[in-house]
């Protein structure tokens, strides 16, 4: 049975390294910074320019939308935030929604999307009941990928030419996770 409730408020989950805190309007800054980053846009294929005010709108309607979670993931040692991780596009139906991720510019490389991730997919299949996590990731991105394959996701399909970015089609890799697949958990 799927708890909805477990979305709302969003909780803090908390990692050996990491402590994913509700995403809110105090994350202005440093989604904002992300926004003005080249590369940052490309791996999560945003093509629109937003305004300081939209982007402050987006963070305070996510604070309160209690059928997704959004989290800032945050160093648990200095607070310093790292990217955010989204649960959204809620089926309760079919107790499935979709993740996606993204780490601040300087980021990646580390460890912290596969632990953020493996917190995420442990709140989704254990306080909220889900069967299903699912995502896409864009073919030039292999680091996420791999990173997905660690925390248990499976590829299961891919879709072609779904995005042009400076003139070139990439495709997209289509992910999912069951609640029944093997995968690590930082749950004892």
């Amino acid at each position: 049975m799927i708890r909805i409730a477990a979305l709302a408020p969003v909780p803090t989950l908390v990692t050996p390294r990491l402590r994913l805190v509700p995403l809110g309007p105090e994350h202005l800054e440093p989604t904002w910074a992300s926004l003005q980053d080249a590369e940052h846009l490309r791996l999560t294929g945003t093509r629109a320019a937003f305004t300081r005010e939209q982007v402050l709108a987006h963070l305070e309607r996510v604070a309160g939308d209690d059928e997704r979670g959004d989290w800032a993931i945050t160093h648990a040692d200095d607070g310093r935030y790292l990217g955010e991780v989204v649960l959204n596009d809620l089926n309760p139906d079919d107790r499935a929604m979709n993740v996606r991720i993204a780490l601040a510019p300087g980021e990646p490389g580390r460890g912290y999307g596969t632990e953020a991730m493996t917190a995420v997919l442990d709140h989704a299949f254990g306080a909220v009941g889900l069967h299903r996590v699912s995502l896409d990731v864009f073919a030039f991105n292999p680091r996420a990928q791999r990173s997905y394959e660690k925390v248990g996701f499976v590829v299961e399909g891919r879709q072609r030419d779904t995005l042009l970015w400076d003139g070139e089609w990439t495709d997209s890799v289509l992910m999912g996770v069951l609640a029944t697949d093997p995968r690590p958990t930082l749950r004892g």
